[in-house]
C-alpha cells in the first residue's frame, strides 16, 4: 500500500483544510489518460466507487484501482518551495545491497 511521509501528511491535511470542501476531501491520484505512466493529482471530494482509501493522520488519498497496483509499494512525499509552491514525488522502496 502506498505510503505517505509526514510532509506529504501535512501538506495534504494544508490542502484540504479548505472550509468549503467537504470534510472527506482527499488528494486523488489516478493515471493519465494518454495511457503514459503519467500520473493526475487532484483535490477529490470524495473517493469514487473502487477507490483504496489511504487515510494517515487524517490526510487522505483516494488511488483509483490500477494507480493502487502500480504504487503500492511506493511513498509519496511533499515539499512546499519559498513561493508556497508544491511538489509531490514518489519513491520507491529501498533496493536490497
Amino acid at each position: 500500500m502506498l505510503t505517505l511521509t509526514s510532509d506529504a501528511v501535512q501538506v495534504i491535511r494544508t490542502v484540504t483544510a479548505d472550509p468549503q470542501l467537504p470534510p472527506k476531501s482527499g488528494i486523488r491520484i489516478q493515471a493519465g489518460i494518454d495511457g503514459s505512466e503519467t500520473l493526475k493529482l487532484s483535490v477529490a471530494p470524495a473517493p469514487e466507487d473502487g477507490d483504496e482509501v489511504v487515510d494517515e493522520q487524517g490526510a487522505r488519498v483516494y488511488l483509483e484501482p490500477a494507480t493502487a497496483k502500480m504504487l503500492e509499494d511506493m511513498t509519496l512525499d511533499a515539499t512546499v518551495d519559498p513561493k508556497g509552491d508544491v511538489a509531490f514525488t514518489l519513491t520507491g522502496p529501498p533496493t536490497e545491497v
